[in-house]
C-alpha cells in the first residue's frame, strides 16, 4: 500500500473512508489533549474542569470509534493502536462513573486514559515527529507512561492527604 505526506506524517493511501475516519480521528484526538490537560490543570470540582471533563470523554469516545475504524480498515498495522483505545476510554469511562463515589478511581482512570491516549498518538506517530525521531523507537509509548505515571501518583497522594487533613 502507498503512502502519502501530510503534514510530514506519512499516511497509508487506504481510501476515502480511512480518510474520513482520519480526519474525525485527529479533530477528536487534538480535543482531548485540550481538554484534558485543561481539566487536569483546573481547579477540582470548579466550573472549568468540570466542563472540559465533559467534552473529554465523548471526546475520547470519538477517539475509540474512529481507531475502530482505522483498525478495521489497516488492522495488521492498527492492532495495538486499537487496543490502546479501548484501554484509554474503558477505564475514562470508569473514572468518570466513579467521580463522586471514588474520587481516586477518578483521578486514576481519567489520568491512565489521558496517558493512554498520548501513548497511542507516539506510538504511531513518534518516528516522524520533530525531536521524537531521534528517540528510540521503545520510549515513543513509554516516555508519556514515564512521565504521566508518577503525575498521577502525585494528584492520587494529594487527594488523600487533603482528606485526612480536612474535618
Amino acid at each position: 500500500m502507498d503512502e502519502i505526506d501530510v503534514l510530514g506524517i506519512p499516511v497509508a493511501n487506504a481510501g476515502p473512508v480511512f480518510f474520513a475516519a482520519l480526519a474525525v480521528h485527529v479533530t477528536a484526538g487534538l480535543a482531548c489533549v485540550t481538554c484534558g490537560a485543561v481539566a487536569a490543570l483546573s481547579r477540582k470540582g470548579g466550573a472549568r474542569h468540570r466542563r472540559f471533563g465533559r467534552i473529554y470523554l465523548p471526546g475520547l469516545g470519538v477517539v475509540s470509534a474512529s481507531m475502530a475504524v482505522l483498525s478495521a480498515i489497516r488492522w495488521r498495522e492498527n492492532a495495538p493502536l486499537f487496543v490502546i483505545g479501548c484501554l484509554a476510554f474503558g477505564v475514562a469511562l470508569v473514572g468518570y462513573l466513579m467521580r463522586y463515589r471514588r474520587p481516586v478511581v477518578h483521578i486514576a482512570g481519567m489520568g491512565v486514559s489521558y496517558v493512554a491516549l498520548l501513548s497511542g498518538f507516539y506510538l504511531d506517530n513518534g518516528p516522524h515527529l520533530p525531536f521524537w525521531e531521534h528517540l528510540p523507537a521503545w520510549s515513543h509509548p513509554t516516555l508519556p507512561i514515564a512521565v504521566g505515571v508518577p503525575l498521577i501518583v502525585r494528584a492520587i497522594w494529594r487527594r488523600r492527604s487533603a482528606r485526612k487533613v480536612t474535618p
